[in-house]
């Protein structure tokens, strides 16, 4: 369906939202640490911490020079805070292989700790405006709905690089907007719960609209409840350890939490992951 570009660009251009990454000039760096931090986090949560971020740590450099117990800090209400460690990690990568400069090469790109498929072609799409595409959540489903005729995306696989692809216009700067277009649509019309077909500006050429809109089934895992689960008791564990202001003993985290066991499988998987370290017993974040 190439002619989808025809119709997707040129609606991105009169609606696409503001938002800091889109700006000219804004910078690989910039783009690589809002992908890191939009990963399953709102858009509105992450703007404003990304303009702290940036303002502290405006090249890879300054944050591979700093500790990663001020980017797990930094971090806040973001969740998932691997993406910070990760993120520290693949700074000091840019800075020791790359002499500071965000890496343009796919490859490079998805050697550095944290990047996968999407990331990667993200930065060197949208920073770089290379030819590539470029699939996340949103691009997934819309083409499940426009193309599968489905109203829900199959799990990620290899082949949805290949269907985005198959859309992108010949010209660089086109299939960089045709990426971000797509990625839009599904962001703001073609959603999960509520998509408003009748705004749709490809609604005429969406197989699923043409069968009616059926409610095909959704054959992706679910994610686990947050309330009472492993997750919110790691997130406990580390907003009491940067709040401390010096390690705290082990026996003393989280020492009401209501279910023991849990918090020491939380101790132990953040031990794991590098987020906190222990020290003479006590627990503080990573030097």
């Amino acid at each position: 369906m190439p002619a989808l570009a025809d119709t997707l660009v040129p609606w991105y251009r009169r609606n696409a939202r503001e938002l800091p990454w889109r700006a000219e000039g804004f910078g690989a760096w910039g783009v690589l640490v809002s992908e890191f931090m939009l990963q399953q986090t709102p858009v509105a949560r992450v703007i404003p911490l990304l303009d702290a971020w940036l303002a502290r740590w405006p090249t890879p450099t300054a944050l591979a020079d700093d500790s990663p117990a001020e980017a797990v800090r930094a971090w806040a209400n973001l969740g998932y805070p691997r993406r910070a460690i990760w993120l520290h990690r693949a700074a000091v990568q840019i800075r020791d292989r790359h002499a500071g400069a965000v890496p343009r090469d796919v490859d490079d790109l998805l050697a550095l700790t944290g990047i996968g498929d999407y990331t990667a072609r993200a930065v060197a799409a949208f920073a770089y405006g290379d030819r590539h595409p470029v699939v996340d959540t949103n691009t997934r489903r819309v083409l499940a709905r426009a193309i599968g005729g489905r109203a829900h995306p199959d799990a990620p696989k290899p082949a949805d690089l290949e269907a985005m692809a198959a859309l992108l216009p010949p010209s660089r700067a086109e299939a960089a907007v045709m990426n971000a277009a797509v990625m839009e649509l599904g962001q703001v019309i073609c959603t999960a719960r509520s998509p408003e077909c009748d705004a749709c500006p490809i609604r005429n050429e969406c197989a699923w609209w043409a069968a009616g809109r059926p409610e095909t089934p959704d054959t992706r895992r679910k994610q686990a409840r947050y309330e009472g689960s492993d997750r919110q008791a790691r997130g406990a564990v580390l907003r009491e350890l940067r709040g401390a202001d010096a390690p705290v003993p082990q026996p003393r985290v989280l020492a009401d939490w209501h279910d023991p066991a849990q918090r020491d499988r939380a101790i132990l998987t953040l031990l794991d992951d590098g987020l906190i370290d222990a020290t003479d017993g006590a627990l503080h974040l990573p030097a």
